[in-house]
């Protein structure tokens, strides 16, 4: 593959060259520039992010991935041009970031890349981040903060827009682009304006929206929230905009409270916010009815220019921090639905960022699971699951919340 550069207003370099055979490396040197209109972003992220990115193509499977400025460089190199990868994804451990016995811990990113390496998702040439002293800083919600945890959460959200950037870029060359996976910490769903909320420094998926809308052109955002918890950061960053859809399913009762049914947007915005909160014990019937019957019938009416999706693996069953029952197969349905929605809806073009999830087991065999998905293998839930644990699903329970927010949504 030839080397050249993807031009855009925000992005001061951003080449493309090969690595291992089957495999390439996309080396962004990222320093936004934002125009007035976004000028708060650019106070925010007005740095520069140095991140690798690598992915592959074969008929088996692909992958890529995106890491900080510790990665070397590789020798060897192939002639793979990046529309013809399946799958991108960015890895930002924040190793850095990490409080001892906190669920949001850095063991969380490393557990999922070695199990794609373990299930042969993705290259053996990883990199670790490399260790510092750490500065603890007790922050609310319970979140918390280290010296190194605004580097980190930049970098964070600089993966993120990489794989925008990518994954556009790619979608117009190619009528089956890849979709993007930021495997990226720390999570960002619950951050607000004020500051981090909830595990949450920087409002990742958020920034996301706003620069494919502003940098991209992309003007209509669907974002989809699958975390247990609701993503009341984001809900809360586009209530009045028109523009951006944003559906979460949550469990009732959840942290932070919010999200309530009712809470349908305001102003121009009203009727692109849907919050479904599931009742306690929910598992994969009731999230492929809600699927079936609001996700997919609400991204067709609202016809969005991209996808994304805060994908939190903390409603696995295994989970320590809620109280619903998705499996590994639930995830691998998501993960499957919403590519073929992306693909029906607005040329593939799709990121994933992770959220919650804090079984270090259960979050790898999800996430290999989506990969699986993404790249049309069969799921390996029942080597994964073990459906002893499950009990009954609260099918009335959850049957009356989906019809309301049919009614209330006129789906």
């Amino acid at each position: 593959m030839e080397l050249r550069s993807f031009p855009s207003p925000t992005l001061s370099e951003h080449l493309i060259s090969c690595i291992v055979p089957s495999y390439i490396k996309t080396k962004n040197i990222c320093k936004l520039n934002f125009e007035e209109k976004v000028t708060a972003m650019r106070r925010s992220f007005g740095q520069c992010w140095r991140l690798n990115l690598r992915c592959s193509a074969n008929g088996d499977g692909a992958s890529v991935l995106a890491s900080n400025v510790h990665v070397r460089e590789q020798q060897s190199c192939s002639n793979i041009p990046l529309h013809d990868a399946r799958i991108l994804y960015s890895v930002a451990p924040a190793m850095g970031h990490n409080k001892e016995y906190h669920p949001e811990s850095n063991l969380r990113v490393p557990a999922i890349v070695n199990a794609l390496e373990e299930f042969e998702l993705t290259s053996k040439a990883m990199s670790k981040a490399s260790d510092e002293g750490l500065i603890f800083i007790d922050g609310s919600g319970p979140t918390y903060a280290t010296g190194t945890t605004f580097q980190e959460s930049l970098i964070a959200a600089g993966a993120g827009l990489s794989l925008v950037d990518s994954v556009v870029s790619a979608s117009i060359t190619s009528p089956n682009p890849p979709i993007g996976f930021a495997l990226i910490r720390p999570p960002g769903h619950h951050a607000i304006p004020k500051g981090p909320m909830g595990f949450c420094v920087f409002g990742n998926i958020a920034v996301a929206a706003r620069y494919a809308q502003h940098v991209h052109g992309l003007t209509r955002v669907l974002i989809i929230d699958f975390d247990v918890h609701h993503g009341n950061g984001t809900c809360d960053a586009f209530y009045d905009d028109p523009n951006v859809f944003f559906l979460s399913t949550h469990q009732v009762g959840s942290y932070p409270g919010t999200g309530k049914i009712e809470q349908v947007g305001q102003g121009s915005g009203e009727g692109t916010t849907l919050n479904l909160p599931l009742p306690g014990g929910s598992g994969d019937y009731v999230m492929r009815s809600a699927f079936n019957e609001v996700i997919a019938p609400c991204a067709q009416r609202f016809k969005p220019d991209i996808i994304l999706v805060s994908a939190g693996y903390d409603a696995h069953v295994l989970d320590p921090l809620a109280g619903l029952q998705f499996t590994a197969g639930t995830y691998y349905m998501l993960a499957s639905s919403i590519k073929q929605l992306a693909k029906e809806l607005c040329k593939g073009r799709c990121v994933f960022f992770l959220e919650g999830g804090y079984n270090l087991q259960s979050l790898s065999h999800s996430v290999v699971d989506t990969f699986r998905a993404f790249l049309e293998q069969p799921s390996l839930a029942p080597q994964f699951d073990d459906p002893a644990i499950l009990y009954e699903e609260p099918l009335s329970k959850a049957k009356q919340a989906i019809q309301k927010i049919k009614h209330l949504h006129s789906l």
